[in-house]
């Protein structure tokens, strides 16, 4: 074989591993995965999350620490009450209305987040997308949220968030949150 067509051959590897690894992943084919995410029941009472911060370089730039209250009224509407504590003593609150769509999907709002987004669980996973106001110096910066939950355990849930601006990925966020039994909370 001649040095073009290896270089050819090459070249075609690599835009087929390129457009395979642009493919979106859709919550469909985590439909029959289990456990089974049931968003009322997971995210109910008490919950923990920790979490890192990366930059478009993949490096952790930040790590935080996070309790959860989250609680649900007779007509099924969620509130998720998250008080974040960062390494450099930052702390954030966001408060999360979720109101039931049917389907396993909720209407999701924020103090932080403009407008509202659709959560949507199949299986054991929960998608959404969202924007995000950032605080950045003395204002703030939105940024585009790609949210993916992952129900690993009864009690583990891994989130993998994807942050970006004008279409280019400028951070990365990866958190583990932990339902707590009113057990645990007691000893």
């Amino acid at each position: 074989m001649s040095l073009i067509q290896y270089s050819t051959r090459f070249l075609l590897i690599i835009a087929a591993l390129a457009i395979t690894s642009c493919s979106n992943v859709t919550l469909e084919e985590y439909a029959q995965n289990t456990p089974s995410l049931n968003v009322p029941h997971f995210f109910n009472g008490k919950l923990t999350a920790h979490g890192v911060v990366k930059n478009r370089s993949n490096k952790v730039i930040r790590y935080f620490n996070a309790t959860i209250d989250a609680s649900w009224n007779n007509q099924g509407v969620g509130i998720l009450d998250e008080y974040f504590i960062f390494d450099d003593g930052e702390k954030q609150q966001r408060i999360w209305t979720l109101s039931p769509l049917g389907n396993n999907r909720y209407s999701a709002s924020a103090n932080d987040v403009i407008g509202e987004t659709v959560l949507a669980a199949k299986g054991n996973a929960l998608f959404f997308k969202y924007t995000l106001m950032v605080p950045y110096n003395d204002g703030h910066i939105n940024l585009n949220v790609d949210d993916r939950m992952y129900l690993t355990n009864e009690s583990t849930l891994i989130n993998e968030s994807t942050l970006t601006k004008f279409g280019i990925t400028v951070g990365k966020v990866t958190l583990t949150i932990i339902k707590h039994s009113s057990f645990e909370l007691h000893k």
